[in-house]
């Protein structure tokens, strides 16, 4: 095949690892939902045999002729869909917690949002590799973010709001002021604009009690263990009664402490029996590492970290700027989506909703992420690796 085989190897490598997690991980919910036994696994098969297809295929493809096409394509019509979204009825779309976040096509559920967020990162790439240059005062780079700044305003009123989504605006804001520095602008921007976006995710927290509930839900836990490295005045002053019961997290540690060195083996974990709810979606690293222990969750750690740095060396060796943008934020976006859901999960910080790119459940993440690495297949073509 045309493309950098190793980044196509650990893709692959990822996706049949979901599908084996997927069917072990997917019993309970099975009997819960009273569907078919093999009907999360099959569905995952599906989308997996067609996420290898698609990376396979854009693989193939010149870069030079088609990548904008893709970009812009996937840009445009899944800003359409989200924005059209809200007023769609009930049978066209699926809606939880009264957010309309999947438009139902097919017998399958597709969410835009991860779709749009490989559009935006190859906007991102080219405008700002011929918008965005080093800029002596501060004020002068304002100037010129302005105009992503507003359409970010945009993207956060849509997907924060609309669908009620906060972790994807945070992984998109930290991708996009990342980016914006390797195009050209100064570190003192890069501080500002991250003040900014901390500024906000604090007001959108606090706009919603069920994220006020999910921060103090999560302090349950981790309050004590920093509290602890304070003086006790301080200590008593600073802790704050619960009465949240912190039954996901919770669950989620005790999954991966019950996992030990080694695991309890495929299909043999506990916590997945009505304990632990998504545990097939955005508990799936909690799940694994019960079955599997710390020498299976090292693995799938390592694969993901390999993953990373060879993405990061495409961009790195890529003589086209918008290229190079447009690998490293693919490069952050599935970083940012692993750190988040892993350390929620373990409770270092609250439960953000993310999937486990590649391995979560779920058509549309592991689909969209395989066009996002295609495109950098594409793009290695025009790369020297060795």
């Amino acid at each position: 095949m045309n493309g950098d085989r190793i980044l196509f190897t650990i893709v692959t490598m990822l996706i049949t690892i979901s599908i084996v997690l997927v069917y072990s991980m997917s019993e309970f919910v099975v009997l819960l939902n009273k569907t078919k036994d093999l009907h999360f696994f099959v569905r995952e098969l599906i989308f997996g045999f067609f996420a290898i297809l698609i990376m396979w295929i854009l693989a193939q493809l010149n870069p030079d002729k088609y990548l904008a096409w893709i970009g812009f394509f996937l840009f445009g019509i899944s800003a359409l869909a989200m924005v059209f979204m809200p007023f769609m009825p009930e049978n066209y779309v699926h809606a939880v917690g009264g957010a309309k976040r999947w438009i139902k096509l097919f017998g399958f559920s597709l969410a835009p949002v991860e779709f749009f967020k490989i559009g935006f990162v190859w906007f991102l790439a080219w405008s700002f590799s011929r918008k965005i240059e080093h800029r002596s005062k501060l004020k002068d780079e304002f100037f010129a973010f302005l105009p992503y700044g507003a359409m970010f305003v945009l993207v956060m009123f849509m997907i924060a709001f609309i669908q009620n989504d906060l972790g994807q605006v945070m992984v998109l804001g930290l991708t996009m002021i990342i980016m914006l520095t390797f195009a050209g602008s100064s570190i003192k921007f890069f501080f500002t604009m991250l003040t900014f976006i901390i500024g906000s995710a604090i007001v959108f927290i606090v706009s919603k009690t069920h994220r006020i509930e999910r921060i103090k839900s999560w302090w349950a836990i981790a309050q004590d263990n920093v509290l602890s490295l304070l003086p006790a005045e301080m200590a008593s002053k600073l802790r704050v009664p619960i009465d949240v019961v912190p039954y996901q997290i919770g669950h989620s540690l005790n999954a991966i402490h019950h996992g030990g060195v080694f695991g309890t083996g495929l299909a043999d974990g506990g916590f997945k029996l009505g304990f632990l709810s998504d545990v097939h979606t955005d508990f799936i690293l909690a799940g694994a590492t019960e079955e599997f222990g710390i020498v299976g969750i090292f693995f799938i750690v390592s694969l993901f970290i390999l993953l990373i740095l060879r993405i990061f060396r495409i961009a790195n060796r890529s003589e086209n700027k918008t290229y190079s943008l447009f690998a490293l934020g693919m490069g952050l976006i599935l970083t940012f989506s692993f750190l988040l859901n892993s350390y929620g999960i373990s409770g270092i910080t609250p439960i953000k909703g993310i999937a486990v790119p590649f391995l979560s459940y779920g058509g549309s993440s592991v689909v969209a992420s395989a066009i996002g690495v295609g495109m950098i297949l594409m793009i290695s073509k025009r790369v020297n690796l060795r």
